[in-house]
């Protein structure tokens, strides 16, 4: 394993070091040597059990435009494959099966993404995208058995945290998941077959399975294959990053949208501006540096930056200044801005009134009825920016302003346009 305050000599290495995004590192001298001395093939693999990817592979994603910048080939790996067997890592059950028609339109919503943050092509740093079950489909049972597991120690595979914390719980964990590290093992040897591909990178719950890798590898291929693993990604709080109130945050706009996403950047906790700075953005060092040593009501203006970074990276320019108008014109003017977002409700719901408490949860202002009538009696919870004291308060079609629309918010920094069709 690397020390982290090692200095490498390799920019892609050296990089993620400065970056905090640098955990743990297989012969991370030769690694970086061959890093300086050839385009190196580096991949991740992501599976495809929803029709999006959420913040919490975002750092991954980073790490792999941060190869191609730095000279190198990325290979995103769709888990095509493996979706169908599903990864034990960190869960407690296991996950809910899929239909190969369930993967392939997750496959497809979720390629959008990596457009965003790399170059796709035939160059020699060009990235590249395939598809696990083009190799994992067509296996053989009964000589992928002789050929790949007879390399697998079961003593060994029930040491592993993916499989050991699932046994410890008393959690039950299926013969078809047992069998996900040997195929992720295999994915690393088939993008050495077929693309010369000798690092694999991940979080570093997947350590285990990397390593497994490069062992298997060595066996059946006499490659000499590396792996890397970075952080897994917490707030300052301890909370699991990307986690909400309201649920993920996506990556793709129509599952959560920019302004959404925007939101999510400018709320993070001011001990996590920095960190979140040289993760997630390309900022120079010495400006990040000085942002984070911004302190009072400067610190506002640096996760505005933050959120500004992250947004144009991921869904562009137009919509990351969209965004930022709208949240200015909402807190600092006060007006009911169009990015807000918006729920629809049947126009007779509101004819003859709809308690506040109701509406507040059925827009998703509030998780319940009861978080709003806390709101209400603690003189948080507003209707058209004017604060409600009536816990028996109802909201109608009297409530619309000439935009036809009513505005609902908590707090400074949530609100929700209901707007009756």
């Amino acid at each position: 394993m690397s020390n982290p305050s090692h200095q490498y000599r390799s920019s892609f290495l050296g990089l993620l070091a400065e970056r905090g995004q640098l955990q743990d590192c297989t012969d991370a001298g030769g690694l970086d040597a061959r890093l300086q001395k050839e385009h190196v093939t580096g991949y991740i693999g992501f599976d495809c059990t929803a029709p999006s990817l959420h913040i919490g592979s975002l750092s991954q994603i980073m790490i792999l435009r941060r190869l191609q910048q730095s000279g190198h080939r990325p290979i995103v790996v769709m888990g095509g494959g493996t979706t169908k067997v599903g990864d034990p890592s960190g869960k407690d059950d296991m996950r809910s099966l899929l239909t190969n028609e369930q993967i392939e339109a997750n496959k497809q919503s979720i390629r959008k993404c990596f457009e965003r943050f790399l170059t796709f092509g035939d160059g020699p740093s060009d990235a590249i995208m395939v598809d696990n079950a083009d190799w994992l489909d067509k296996l053989e049972y009964i000589p992928f058995l002789r050929d790949v597991g007879r390399h697998f120690s079961v003593n060994r595979m029930l040491t592993m945290d993916s499989v050991k914390l699932r046994l410890e719980r008393d959690q039950p964990l299926s013969f078809l998941e047992f069998n996900y590290m040997i195929l992720q093992a295999y994915d690393f040897v088939e993008l050495f077959r077929r693309y010369g591909c000798t690092l694999q990178l991940g979080g570093s719950d997947q350590w285990g399975n990397i390593v497994n890798g490069i062992d298997l590898g060595r066996r059946v291929a006499e490659a000499e294959l590396f792996g890397v693993t970075s952080p897994l990604i917490t707030t300052a709080s301890g909370a699991k990053m990307g986690k909400t109130a309201k649920g993920a945050v996506w990556l793709n706009a129509d599952m959560l949208s920019p302004y959404d996403y925007w939101q999510f950047w400018r709320n993070v906790e001011d001990a996590d501006v920095g960190r979140f700075l040289r993760l997630f953005t390309e900022l120079p060092e010495a400006e990040i540096t000085r942002l984070e040593n911004l302190g009072g009501a400067e610190r506002n203006e640096a996760k505005k930056i933050l959120a500004n970074e992250t947004t144009r990276m991921l869904h562009g320019d137009a919509a990351a200044n969209d965004a930022a108008e709208t949240a200015r014109r909402t807190f600092e003017e006060g007006g009911i801005a169009e990015g807000l977002p918006t729920f629809e409700i049947e126009r007779a719901r509101l004819s003859e009134g709809l308690p506040l408490t109701t509406l507040a949860q059925l827009s998703g202002l509030t998780a319940s009825s009861g978080e709003a009538r806390r709101f209400i009696q603690g003189g948080g919870l507003r209707v058209n920016d004017e604060a409600v004291s009536d816990v028996k308060a109802a909201v109608s079609l009297a409530d619309l302003t000439a935009e036809g629309v009513i505005k609902l918010s908590v707090g400074r920094k949530k609100h929700v346009l209901v707007k009756p069709v």
